[in-house]
């Protein structure tokens, strides 16, 4: 084989393994965000054998994490990449990290569900955990379709959303303080409750984690522990 066919056919086998890469990370993606969305209905519904399979299924995710997690480390080894590839291949390890502790995340609601299914359930079946739930599954949604389609525009909305899944959570924190105040009996209720929205708020966490493994990516910015303004104030400056 000459040296150029050769050097074509290693670039074409290492492009193939990028795209196989992006294509299992967002494939766990999608595994995750159905584990975190059966925890929720569990939780709304007062399912607990629902409850308990989503706990069970953690195993799932964590089998494609390691998997991932391997194929990164060959990568590394064999093809030592350089500038954007490797920026992809951090930020891979780092998304996958993300994803397994959201499936984490999920695991406890779903166990938090199957305790809830067996107490005395209230009128409006925990609508404030529905929407919260609800709130941060589209944050995870959206944090993997900017992944998918490395577009910091939808990366940078959803570190927006962080901040008002912290005020959602903060509000059914309070909520849950006044009621056990209120009725004693309820106490291990409303902390089973406030278990579950802390669980729901770190997956936001997460989501956000995830897009700023984005930004990374597309603009060699890191932009952790970066407050939105200053965020947004370099982004406006990239651009021009």
């Amino acid at each position: 084989m000459q040296a150029s066919n050769l050097s074509d056919h290693i670039s074409r086998r290492f492009n193939k393994d990028i795209e196989d890469l992006r294509n299992n990370v967002l494939a766990m993606g999608g595994l995750v965000e159905a584990q975190l969305l059966r925890a929720i209905a569990a939780i709304v519904s007062g399912d607990s054998e629902l409850g308990l399979k989503v706990a069970n299924d953690d195993y799932k995710d964590n089998t494609r994490e390691v998997s991932i997690d391997a194929e990164c480390s060959r990568i590394l080894a064999t093809r030592s990449p350089a500038a954007s590839d490797l920026r992809f291949i951090v930020a891979i390890i780092k998304t996958i990290t993300d994803l397994e502790r959201i499936g984490d995340e999920a695991e406890k609601i779903g166990f938090l569900a199957s305790q809830l299914a067996a107490m005395d359930r209230p009128s409006d079946s925990y609508r404030e955990l529905k929407y919260l739930g609800n709130h941060v599954s589209q944050m995870l949604r959206a944090a993997m379709d900017g992944f998918a389609r490395l577009d910091v525009e939808a990366a940078l909305e959803v570190v927006k959303e962080d901040e008002r899944v912290d005020e959602e959570y903060d509000a059914i924190t309070r909520q849950c303080i006044t009621l056990m105040m209120e009725d004693p009996r309820s106490i291990r209720r409303f902390m089973n409750v406030t278990w579950a929205a802390r669980s729901l708020e770190r997956i936001g966490d997460h989501a956000k984690n995830i897009c700023e493994y984005v930004i990374y990516m597309v603009q060699v910015r890191d932009v952790r522990h970066t407050d939105m303004e200053q965020i947004e104030g370099s982004d406006n400056h990239s651009s021009s």
